[in-house]
């Protein structure tokens, strides 16, 4: 197999379209080794991963680690609250450090913009972007491109409308870039105070009305209000956004009868969602969670597997 072309997986904007393709198909073959009664094949054998997260997290935290444990791949879990970091060590002597023991992957999370792109720069092996402040968190875009494309067949051409907090999202952004590649019509959806000054840079359509933002949509993606956020002015309660911005049974009948709705999770139920949706037939939240893992299973092979054959679907240890 020929190998992948790219070292690390840093932002969306790094991909083409024939990048995503070959990861979302080798996502495929993933999937159903998380289906398996035995869930775990050899295929990163002696390969080392370092999951370093500076940010809390739970379910990209933890697919990544499944996705390790499931390749057979050593799995090194750095909790920031207990490590050096606390203690006043830099990025850089972190990378340093870690360099030193010869790790394979590192996979990152960081408040800061930017950050995985610096430890790339600074160290031999591959660097995977697990959400960079407001940035970029390419691989809940690519999670998200699976999920849509095994529940419409396709990533042609759909309307996808993604609702909420736009301007602190870097969900919203890496989504963004990777449905343009497919030739997707992007809508954002949001108070005019949660939308980027420069959100046209982004090639979306910019709606301030729910309504008019859902009309004829094929997917319908939810965003989390950022609580901490609202000490500002930015929104005048939460009760005011779920009365004009929340998904609920009235709402949704604006998308299409078979739209899906998405949510990157964890959802604010009752504020930007209401519990029929969140739990009905159009929901695919957990069909995003369960895509999480065999698309980090798919990233961690390319990056780090490329001497190795992708299992084939049935295979077993």
């Amino acid at each position: 197999m020929e190998a992948f072309a790219h070292r690390s997986l840093l932002d969306i904007e790094g991909l083409t379209r024939a990048d995503v393709e070959r990861i979302l198909d080798t996502s495929e073959a993933f999937l159903q080794v998380s289906r398996r009664p035995v869930r775990k094949v050899p295929t990163l054998r002696g390969k080392t991963v370092v999951n370093l997260f500076y940010e809390a997290s739970t379910r990209t935290r933890t697919s990544f680690e499944l996705a390790g444990k499931r390749l057979s791949a050593d799995v090194i879990n750095m909790s920031v609250s207990a490590s050096s970091v606390k203690k006043g060590e830099t990025l850089q002597d972190t990378c340093r450090t870690l360099e030193a023991m010869h790790p394979d992957v590192i996979v990152i999370r960081h408040n800061a913009s930017g950050a995985p792109n610096y430890v790339a720069s600074k160290i031999g092996c591959s660097v995977i972007n697990a959400g960079d402040g407001m940035h970029a968190h390419p691989t809940q875009a690519l999670l998200d491109a699976f999920t849509i494309r095994r529940q419409k067949g396709t990533l042609e051409n759909l309307i996808v409308t993604i609702v909420g907090d736009i301007a602190h999202s870097r969900v919203a952004r890496s989504n963004a870039h990777l449905l343009n590649l497919f030739g997707c019509e992007v809508r954002v959806v949001g108070p005019r105070t949660l939308l980027p000054a420069a959100v046209d840079s982004l090639g979306v359509r910019v709606f301030d009305r729910l309504e008019e933002g859902l009309e004829g949509a094929d997917v319908v993606m939810v965003l989390r209000i950022q609580r901490e956020r609202l000490a500002g002015a930015l929104l005048p309660s939460l009760r005011e956004y779920a009365r004009t911005f929340g998904i609920g049974p009235a709402t949704i009948q604006y998308a299409k009868p078979d739209a899906i709705v998405m949510h990157p999770g964890p959802m604010n139920r009752g504020i930007e969602i209401e519990n029929v949706i969140a739990d009905g037939e159009r929901s695919v939240v957990l069909e995003q969670v369960e895509a999480g893992v065999a698309v980090r299973m798919a990233l961690l092979y390319l990056l780090a597997g490329e001497t190795t054959e992708a299992p084939a679907v049935g295979e077993a240890d």
